[in-house]
């Protein structure tokens, strides 16, 4: 199969010479819209994943303060996460 040429690099987000990601599609890197929605889901993510395993723990160790640590530790994770994505470059 014939390998295709790299895609031409618009400005807008990310490339990996594929056309992947390159912020032309609706939810891609360059859209704002895209952007906003990816920040929610990040730090939604974050604290059902993360304090859905602080109340594990903590219905099987019959405590009452792992899903509060879970959810610190959701949302920090999710606000890193964040960080690393958007606001580092």
């Amino acid at each position: 199969m014939a390998k295709k040429p790299p895609a031409a690099n618009t400005g807008r987000g990310r490339t990996d010479g594929n056309g992947i990601n390159d912020g032309s599609g609706r939810f891609g890197a360059g859209n704002e819209e895209g952007a906003a929605w990816s920040i929610f889901g990040y730090l939604i993510s974050g604290l059902i994943i993360w304090g859905g395993i602080g109340l594990g723990l903590d219905h099987w160790l019959h405590t009452h303060f792992i899903a509060l640590i879970g959810l610190l530790l959701g949302a920090g994770s999710s606000l890193y996460l964040v960080w690393l994505r958007f606001v580092r470059r």
